[in-house]
């Protein structure tokens, strides 16, 4: 993955009256919530799958070329699903992630792959342990 010491990280969303939030990264991307179901674009539950995705989908890359398959890599599409609770407090009980390979790799080797990306996902790891989550009003 990046060096993250050297890219600042973290996210502002502000929300007025009425409408949806709009979120901001420290590095001046901005991405606007919607909450509808039929509305196209990103609601919080969709950026926390995408975030497993997109981190997935980089950490593979990496473990591909530590385990010696750079070259055998042509990409992958990964797929990430929540399923939530049915009962309170909201939350996700189990994330599904499947990984669908775009070259010849044998299914032993796309395993090992999966495996070490999961290792090298920083959002893997932060969801595997439940962290402490500081929350301040000002």
């Amino acid at each position: 993955m990046a060096d993250l010491r050297s890219r600042p990280i973290g996210a502002t969303a502000t929300l007025g009256r009425r409408g949806y939030p709009v979120i901001r990264s420290a590095t001046g991307g901005q991405l606007e919530i919607v909450t509808g179901p039929t509305q196209a674009g990103f609601n919080p539950l969709d950026l926390l799958l995408a975030s497993l995705a997109a981190c997935m989908s980089m950490s593979a890359r990496i473990a591909a070329r530590e385990l010696g398959f750079g070259d055998d890599f042509e990409g992958l599409r990964v797929e990430v699903t929540g399923e939530k609770a049915s009962d309170e407090p909201s939350r996700f009980v189990s994330l599904s992630v499947t990984m669908t390979f775009q070259n010849t790799l044998d299914p032993h080797d796309q395993a090992k792959i999966a495996h070490r990306a999961e290792e090298i996902c920083t959002v893997s790891n932060t969801l595997a342990v439940r962290p402490t989550l500081f929350i301040n009003s000002a």
